[in-house]
């Protein structure tokens, strides 16, 4: 679980957000490497990383896996609405999705839905029965509208970091 960040964000300088531009690139380049590119010594790189992971700028370090060599061949994006927007409804729909390990993503929005989801399964045949479990048997959800994907034309979690 990423750790919360502070009420107010710790504030980040040209440094820091050239270490971030690089290891959201790659994670695993060697500290020296980062300290080269940045122009600062290898162990100030080192303290400028251990204190973003620790005020939670830096929320994990992960691999992003091929969803196709894990034969994860389907990902649709779910629109849910629910029955209503009380707080209990919608925190018992957001414990259920984040307990999910097929919803890669979920986001509780506005704009006519209550929740957008990046869902990846197996098979098709996986797929129908997740989505009878979240959805359709789920008596807080009132519709789902579901989205596969054709093709993977952009995926990744970078952030862009402005000077």
């Amino acid at each position: 679980m990423p750790k919360k960040l502070p009420s107010s964000p710790p504030l980040l300088d040209r440094y820091d957000k050239a270490i971030l531009r690089l290891v959201q690139q790659d994670n695993r380049m060697p500290q020296r490497l980062i300290a080269e590119a940045v122009a600062l010594s290898t162990a100030a790189v080192q303290r400028r990383i251990a204190a973003m992971e620790k005020s939670g700028v830096i929320a994990a370090n992960v691999a992003l896996v091929d969803p196709e060599a894990v034969s994860a061949t389907i990902t649709s994006i779910v629109e849910v609405l629910l029955h209503d927007e009380s707080a209990a409804r919608v925190d018992a729909a957001k414990a259920l999705f984040r307990d999910t390990p097929e919803v890669q993503q979920c986001y509780y929005v506005t704009g006519g839905s209550s929740f957008v989801l990046i869902i990846v399964a197996p098979d098709m045949r996986s797929y129908e029965r997740l989505t009878r479990r979240l959805f359709a048997e789920n008596a807080a959800v009132k519709s789902y509208r579901s989205l596969i994907a054709l093709d993977r034309v952009k995926t990744g979690a970078a952030i862009t970091i402005e000077d």
